[in-house]
C-alpha cells in the first residue's frame, strides 16, 4: 500500500531509543504510588517524531496532579507486516511496552489473544470519550462489544482526482453519481491521452492494500452484507460482491486499469508515486493520508500546489438503489498492554496523547484526520483545510466490514482481482474462484450459508 510503503521508506536515521525486546513499565506497580516508568512503542518515524517533543509536557501535567510519571519513547522503524509478527511475539514473551500505538486492523487479533487491557472502565469515566465520532467509536468497538484502543486519528477514503488535468481534457470534474457515469468520463480521458486514466489497487502485488484501499472500499458501498459481526460470519456470495468484481473486470476489459503496473512488484510506485503526479493517471484511489504522505511537499511523490490541482470524490454508486459514498478507514489507536505493571498511568498517556494541542500536532504531522469534534479550532490541525474537509465527511462515512478471518478474506481478493487482471477469469469466474478460496481458508465454521 501507498501509506505502508512512505512509511517503510521514511525511517533511515531514525534515533532509537531502545527495541521492541524492552519490557514493561517499572516503578509503582499496579498501585503506581511511587515513581513510574512506561514505555511507548511508536513503529513509524512521523509519529515518532512528533510524538517525542510532546512526552516532557505530558510528564510536566503529571507532575502538576503530584504524580511522578517518566515516559520511555521506544521507536522502532518497522513495516506493518514486520511490526505485527514482532509484536505478536514481544506480547507473548511478556517483554512487549506498556502503550503500543497500532493501526486498528491489528487490535482485533491480539485483543482476542488476551494480550490487551480492556479499557471500557476508563472509557466510561473520561469526559474526552463523549467527544468522538460515532463512527471512531464505532470502528474501535470489537467484536465483544467492548474496546482495546483508544483511537487518535481517523481516515477517510475517496477517489482523488487530477482536477487540472480533466478540466485541460475538457472532462467533467463533478461528483460522479455512478460508476457507469464515471467510466464514461475515463473512456473520455483515455481516447484523448491513450493512457490508463484510474488505479485501484488489485492483484497480489499490492498485497493488503488490494483489500483495504481497493476491493473493501467499493463493496463495503453496495449495501450486501459481507461481514455479520453477530454470527461472527463471513457471507462470500452476494449481489455486492459479483458487482465489485464485475467492476474491476470491466475496468479492464475497457483498458482502464494499467494492468501491466499493477502485476509488477511495487505497483503503487509507476502509477501514484510516478503517473498521476505527472497527471498521466488521473484518478487514484486513495486515503486522506495521501494529501501529506503521498503528494504533499514532504510526500513520497510531491504535487506542487496539490491542493489546488487535486480534488476528491466521493466513491460513485455501483448497485442500483445506492448512492455515492465516502468510507471511513479507521486509523491509529494507543493500546495498553494487558500486563502492564502500571496500567492507570499507561491508560493517562494515552489519553493525554488524543487530546487537544498534543492530538492537533500529531494529526497535522501524520495528515490524519480528527475522531473527535473538538480538535477543528486547535492549531495546527485548524491549518489544515484538507483535512478538515476530510473530517466533514467522516461524519456520515461507511465502515467497512471487518472480522475474524479478514487476512484470510483479503487473500482470497488478491487472488480473484489477480485472475481478472491477467484475463484468466472474468467478474463472475472470479466472484466464483474468490468464494471457494475464501471457504477453504476460513474454514466453514466462519462462513454464512
Amino acid at each position: 500500500m501507498s501509506r505502508i510503503r512512505v512509511f517503510a521508506t521514511a525511517t533511515a536515521g531514525i534515533l532509537l531509543t531502545g527495541g521492541l525486546t524492552a519490557c514493561s513499565s517499572s516503578g509503582g506497580g499496579n498501585g503506581e504510588d511511587g515513581p513510574t516508568t512506561i514505555k511507548l512503542l511508536e513503529f513509524q518515524k512521523a509519529r515518532a517524531d512528533v510524538v517525542k517533543g510532546l512526552l516532557p509536557e505530558f510528564e510536566k501535567a503529571m507532575a502538576k496532579q503530584g504524580r511522578e510519571v517518566k515516559v520511555e519513547l521506544v521507536a522502532d522503524p518497522l513495516t506493518d507486516e514486520q511490526f505485527k509478527t514482532k509484536i505478536t511475539q514481544q506480547l507473548h514473551s511478556g517483554t512487549a511496552p506498556d502503550v503500543i500505538d497500532m493501526g486498528g486492523t491489528n487490535v482485533t487479533g491480539l485483543a482476542g489473544a488476551g494480550y490487551l487491557l480492556k479499557l471500557d472502565d476508563y472509557l466510561d469515566k473520561w469526559n474526552g470519550w463523549d467527544q468522538y465520532y460515532e463512527s471512531a467509536k464505532d470502528g474501535a468497538r470489537q467484536p465483544d462489544g467492548s474496546f482495546y484502543s483508544i483511537p487518535h486519528e481517523a481516515s477517510v477514503q475517496s477517489l482523488f482526482y487530477r482536477k487540472d488535468v480533466l478540466k485541460r481534457l475538457g472532462v467533467d470534474t463533478a461528483q460522479p453519481r455512478t460508476w457507469d457515469e464515471l467510466i464514461d468520463r475515463l473512456k473520455q480521458v483515455k481516447d484523448k491521452t491513450g493512457e490508463a486514466p484510474i488505479v485501484i489497487p488489485a492483484g497480489t502485488a499490492w498485497g493488503g492494500g488490494t483489500w483495504a484501499e481497493g476491493f473493501l472500499p467499493i463493496m463495503a458501498g453496495t449495501g450486501s452484507t459481507f461481514y455479520d459481526a453477530k454470527s461472527a460470519k463471513w457471507k462470500l456470495e452476494s449481489t455486492g460482491l459479483s458487482a465489485t468484481f464485475g467492476l474491476y473486470d470491466k475496468l479492464v476489459k475497457d483498458g482502464l486499469l494499467p494492468v501491466r503496473d499493477l502485476q509488477n512488484p511495487n505497483p503503487w510506485e509507476p502509477t501514484k508515486y510516478k503517473k498521476f503526479p505527472e497527471g498521466k493517471l488521473p484518478v487514484a484511489a486513495q486515503g486522506s493520508w495521501g494529501w501529506k504522505y503521498d503528494w504533499g511537499p514532504e510526500g513520497a511523490a510531491p504535487i506542487k500546489d496539490v491542493r489546488d490541482k487535486v480534488g476528491t470524490w466521493d466513491y460513485p454508486a455501483l448497485v442500483p438503489g445506492t448512492k455515492p459514498y465516502s468510507v471511513n478507514a479507521g486509523g491509529f489507536g494507543y493500546t495498553v498492554n494487558a500486563h502492564s505493571k502500571s496500567p492507570d498511568a499507561a491508560v493517562e498517556l494515552a489519553k493525554w496523547l488524543s487530546t487537544g494541542k498534543a492530538l492537533a500536532e500529531q494529526l497535522a504531522a501524520v495528515g490524519a484526520v480528527a475522531p473527535r469534534k473538538d480538535l477543528s479550532g486547535i492549531a495546527p490541525y485548524k491549518d489544515e483545510p484538507s483535512l478538515l474537509e476530510a473530517e466533514r465527511k467522516l461524519k456520515t462515512s461507511i465502515l467497512p466490514p471487518q472480522g475474524d478471518g479478514a487476512d484470510q478474506v483479503s487473500q482470497a481478493v488478491q487472488g480473484a482481482t489477480a485472475e481478472v487482471l491477467s484475463g484468466k477469469a472474468n467478474g463472475d469466474q472470479a466472484a466464483a474462484d474468490f468464494a471457494k478460496e475464501a471457504k477453504e481458508l476460513l474454514g466453514g465454521n466462519r462462513v454464512a450459508e
